[in-house]
């Protein structure tokens, strides 16, 4: 299983917790994880997930994070393939880095793109035909998997 994180779930487990639907999202993403770790699953990150992911401003998320990042098992450079795709999903409605994040899921044929972004979910799910890889929120797609 091939799955593809975006900078919302890489960045969930370090939120505030006092949210019941963080922490459920938190300890999804982790659990995801903790499969890749056990060598379960394969991560597949890409250069525009870490571009998004230094941005982070604050120094200690920014170290957990690059923790995370060390079990990315394959990450991707975005080319001319990956800018077109984009280019055709930002024409759909999405932002100009998810779609970069769906175009590199998709040429490295991720089973998945896990997001906690609740745009980003209902404008995949109104147009989930027109994509080449199913976006799903992590506790939504890992109770479907076990």
């Amino acid at each position: 299983m091939q799955i593809y994180l975006d900078a919302c779930c890489v960045n969930r487990p370090f939120d505030d917790q006092t949210q019941d639907r963080i922490r459920l999202e938190s300890e999804a993403v982790l659990l995801i994880l903790s499969r890749v770790q056990q060598g379960m699953w394969r991560w597949i990150g890409s250069d525009v997930l870490g571009f998004e992911l230094e941005q982070i401003p604050d120094p200690e998320r920014k170290r957990r994070v690059k923790t995370l990042r060390r079990l990315i098992d394959r990450s991707v450079l975005h080319e001319r393939d990956e800018l077109e795709r984009a280019l055709q999903l930002e024409a759909l409605g999405f932002g100009a880095v998810d779609a970069l994040h769906i175009a590199c899921a998709e040429n490295t044929k991720a089973d998945v793109l896990l997001t906690t972004d609740d745009g980003l979910l209902r404008l995949a799910a109104r147009l989930s035909r027109q994509l080449r890889v199913r976006v799903a929120n992590p506790v939504t797609w890992l109770s479907e998997v076990r």
